[in-house]
């Protein structure tokens, strides 16, 4: 059976989560979206110029946080400039209260509003209480 990690561990991973950083960021640090889980601690994120990135997770966050496809990050990636491997980046926070993070000045623009998005297509694609299309339109 795994271990449970000591109450000031999460009690400091919650603190870290919770609210967002002060702005400005540091110019190498930028918000990522997650979009497929690599290993057990990487994770393929696409930037807001559209760029995909593997990222490492901190090793603070590791068995402790929950990382979803679709979930935002802060990536930090001067960790790993001098480095020459595929890793781009380290992930050095998980945006948890993503309501609050999107108030911030420095959230990219080009993360819109998921929650919008995914209702409006859900609407258009939905067959919901429609009728299938019959076989007598074609027989006149």
């Amino acid at each position: 059976m795994p271990r449970k990690a000591p109450k000031r561990i999460l009690s400091t991973l919650d603190s870290l989560t919770s609210f967002p950083p002060e702005p400005p960021l540091p110019s190498s640090q930028t918000i990522a979206c997650i979009s497929q889980a690599q290993g057990k601690n990487l994770f393929t994120c696409v930037l807001p110029s559209g760029d995909t990135i593997l990222g490492e997770l901190a090793p603070i966050f590791r068995g402790k946080a929950w990382l979803r496809r679709g979930g935002y990050v802060l990536i930090d990636t001067a960790t790993f400039e001098v480095r020459e491997n595929k890793i781009g980046g380290q992930i050095v926070n998980v945006v948890r209260n993503e309501k609050d993070w999107r108030k911030m000045d420095y959230w990219p623009k080009e993360f819109v509003d998921r929650q919008f998005d995914e209702e409006y297509e859900s609407e258009e694609e939905s067959n919901m209480g429609k009728l299938p299309p019959s076989s007598d339109d074609d027989d006149e």
